[in-house]
């Protein structure tokens, strides 16, 4: 969706969001300035743009984790040549039936006698208030302490699915190979713990639209773009309360 397109919907209030979701977004330095299509997309601005307001910016070592991973998509960048999903599948050895990531996508009228197809960029979003770990009974999937990665132990995970349905990005599929719930890991295990920097489907984007860093590091290039006071950056269904750390933005 183009910044253009996002300002011409009706900004349903930020003054509706529970007071509790707008103080855990303040938390992250970053202020809600708009509600849209009924809560599914929340712009948000630097708290710095509203200091006089709420007070001085938090600091970086206030993120929760470090460092604190998190992805920014650069949405109207995205072309939807799939190479993020073809290196995650061979990194991550996902079956043709399953994925970690995958592009949505819909077309919509951009004039009288036209149209245009968007692409949107999804994977697990990281949250901090993750709803899959809440719901599963053994578990077997979990928040890594250090990281803030949403992470699975396979060896616990007995299939029974709950965590697929509490999911508010449908990120999670069963894998029968291993009779297990799979989902993006943010490559923990292929990539970064073998000194990579970047998960395979940011490093396969040959557009730059995945940018994957640390969000608690102020010199990284995903704490500069979610803290840029001139964007609008938004997060998915923001009105589940699970505090997403995968952002949107247009640039």
């Amino acid at each position: 969706m183009k910044i253009s397109d996002l300002e011409k919907l009706k900004n349903e209030g930020a003054e509706n969001l529970p007071s509790e979701e707008r103080r855990s977004f303040l938390k992250f330095g970053l202020s809600v300035t708009g509600v849209f299509l009924g809560g599914s997309v929340l712009s948000l601005t630097s708290a710095r743009n509203v200091q006089g307001a709420i007070g001085a910016m938090p600091q970086a070592k206030k993120f929760p984790y470090s460092p604190h991973y998190s992805m920014v998509m650069r949405q109207n960048r995205c072309v939807d040549c799939e190479r993020c999903k073809e290196a995650c599948a061979k990194t991550n050895h996902v079956p043709s039936y399953g994925y970690r990531t995958t592009i949505l996508e819909m077309e919509r009228e951009s004039g009288p006698n036209t149209t245009e197809r968007i692409f949107m960029p999804v994977l697990c979003n990281h949250c901090n208030r993750p709803p899959c770990v809440r719901v599963c009974p053994t578990k077997a999937t979990f928040k890594d302490e250090k990281t803030g990665i949403v992470m699975m132990d396979y060896k616990k995970c007995i299939g029974c699915k709950t965590c697929m349905a509490a999911c508010p990005y449908n990120a999670r599929y069963f894998k029968e190979e291993n009779r297990a719930v799979d989902k993006c890991n943010f490559c923990i295990d292929t990539r970064l713990s073998k000194g990579e920097t970047q998960t395979a489907c940011a490093a396969a984007c040959p557009a730059d639209v995945r940018v994957f860093g640390d969000l608690a590091d102020p010199a990284s290039r995903v704490y500069q773009l979610v803290h840029a006071p001139e964007k609008v950056v938004w997060v998915l269904r923001p009105e589940t309360g699970a505090l997403p750390n995968v952002f949107y933005m247009n640039d």
